[in-house]
């Protein structure tokens, strides 16, 4: 008996069950965006590779590149938030004063696949560009909160911390705590002892992280999501002094939806405040004549936004 051609691991395909249950989501969370002013956006799902490079630490090294019949460096978008940076700096005129969209799209990492990890998966985001007030970082956790819950995952809570609590922190600490809830404690400290730090450093900085406190912005944030939206501290949203999120662009407040209050969940959504990134499409100011131009260069664009995992959702929905 003849025997079909697999897909490349890590790629699959859809069955109408899934299909069917991704659909029903996304309709019943994009009204909900558009009630919040975002619009729909679609941008390509290849990108030139220096558009991605350089963006996500030591991430990269998962982004799928090639070279096209022109000798053109491409990649696979990693994900749907740089290429939307990179359109902001090619339309700064929708920004008036701010833009805020939504976007569906297949994204690519060239990772181990196990267990809720693909190398091809579905990105449901929503993001607001030109505003640095703390209240859209509350607008965009409380509707991500409002949006699971409405999908029926009643018991899902929003981690929330800054970026800026780690401002003395190693890189490498910093990726490495990250992975507290999936290796634990004694996990981390082996993986830093192998990249060459001291026990005695290691506990420093355990002990820092750990007994750190909410941030003046963040704690503007939970008041804003007590007060205007009513939402429930260690219900709906928890402070997480160890979440550090792995990706270089982050800023300030960073966010993980877990679907219960159990830490060591898969993640099903995450996001953060990125208010430099935008700004490195704007061009290297010291490479530019002075003047008009390279006033724009150097001007800090910010934005914040959040990612549902789809194919998570879809798979807690399914199998619940």
């Amino acid at each position: 008996m003849q025997t079909a051609p697999p897909t490349p691991k890590g790629f699959r395909d859809i069955q109408p069950a899934y299909a069917k249950k991704r659909r029903e989501i996304i309709n019943i969370i994009a009204p909900i965006l558009e009630e919040n002013s975002f619009v729909p956006l679609e941008t390509p799902t290849l990108e030139f590779a220096s558009t991605l490079t350089g963006k996500y630490g030591e991430e990269e090294k998962l982004i799928y590149k090639f070279t096209d019949r022109g000798d053109r460096e491409l990649a696979l978008r990693y994900d749907l938030t740089v290429p939307l940076a990179r359109f902001i700096a090619t339309n700064q005129n929708l920004l008036n004063p701010t833009f805020s969209r939504y976007q569906i799209g297949q994204v690519f990492r060239g990772e181990n696949p196990q267990h809720g990890r693909y190398r091809e998966f579905t990105q449901f985001d929503f993001d607001t560009v030109g505003s640095a007030n703390l209240e859209e970082d509350a607008k965009v956790i409380a509707t991500a909160i409002r949006s699971i819950k409405s999908i029926g995952l009643k018991n899902a809570i929003m981690l929330i911390n800054d970026r800026k609590n780690f401002s003395d922190t190693p890189i490498e600490v910093i990726r490495a705590i990250d992975k507290i809830h999936k290796i634990g404690e004694e996990g981390i400290k082996k993986e830093l002892l192998e990249k060459g730090l001291t026990a005695d450093d290691i506990e420093n900085h355990l002990y820092k992280i750990n007994n750190s406190k909410p941030s003046k912005d963040l704690a503007n944030i939970i008041n804003f999501l007590r007060k205007d939206y009513g939402l429930n501290e260690n219900k709906d949203f928890k402070f997480d002094p160890t979440l550090a999120r792995g990706l270089d662009y982050y800023t300030g407040a960073i966010f993980e939806m877990k679907p219960s209050p159990n830490p060591g969940d898969l993640t099903i959504g995450s996001g953060g405040r990125y208010d430099n990134l935008i700004g490195m499409f704007l061009g290297n100011k010291t490479n530019l004549p002075a003047g008009p131009l390279r006033r724009e260069a150097s001007r800090q664009v910010p934005a914040v936004g959040f990612s549902f995992g789809l194919d998570r959702i879809v798979d807690l929905l399914l199998n619940d």
